[in-house]
């Protein structure tokens, strides 16, 4: 065998169809697209088209906003779920996992909705004021989980309602400005003691 005698399988390529070539070639006048109509013509139809009802892309809702990517997800679990767990014992992420009130893998974070009769030391990814505040009222204590949150001192002051302390700048000395003498108006000297002779400048201010 030579290599002028390979050739690919049969059907496995296929000569490019020829159009608009004349009549004769089976493939001429309209090549192949019928007659008239939008199909026929050179524009066709764009990308998107429906035949003239709302196309898919203008159909669905537009919300307004966006979609935050730092958005954190939280487990939550309320405080009235924490009844359930006996004086005195101590509540964290695997407790709450098994008692199936949180789902493996998220951050938990503990919210005051309902009420709590028992002392309870709960562990947490987070907690909002009012729950602190209850587990904290019945004796029990907080733990927050994971690195704490860093806040600015704008926002640190307007969660805890304390202002910022701004330094008092004791004000600055005003400095007297000399008084200017009027134009044309020479200056009034005080008048010379007995005994002296008035200077040349103030006999003859002209001069």
């Amino acid at each position: 065998m030579q290599l002028h005698d390979l050739k690919p399988p049969k059907g496995s390529r296929h000569k490019t169809q020829r159009i608009g070539r004349g009549t004769g070639s089976g493939r001429g006048k309209t090549s192949g697209r019928g007659q008239k109509g939008q199909n026929a013509r050179s524009e066709g139809f764009r990308l998107g088209f429906e035949g003239g009802q709302m196309p898919y892309a203008q159909r669905i809702p537009k919300l307004p906003g966006f979609k935050n990517p730092f958005k954190k997800v939280y487990a939550v679990v309320n405080v009235s779920k924490l009844r359930r767990f006996d004086e005195g014992s101590r509540v964290d992420a695997e407790a709450l996992v098994e008692a199936g009130l949180a789902r493996a893998g998220l951050d938990i974070k503990v919210l005051g909705t309902g009420d709590l009769k028992s002392k309870l030391t709960v562990e947490a990814h987070a907690f909002s004021s009012s729950a602190r505040a209850a587990i904290e009222a019945r004796g029990g204590t907080v733990k927050v989980l994971g690195e704490p949150r860093k806040i600015g001192a704008r926002r640190l002051a307007a969660k805890t309602g304390k202002g910022l302390k701004v330094a008092e700048t004791a004000p600055a000395a005003t400095e007297e400005k000399p008084a200017r003498a009027e134009k044309g108006r020479p200056k009034a000297q005080a008048p010379a003691p007995e005994g002296e002779a008035p200077s040349e400048e103030s006999s003859n201010p002209e001069a």
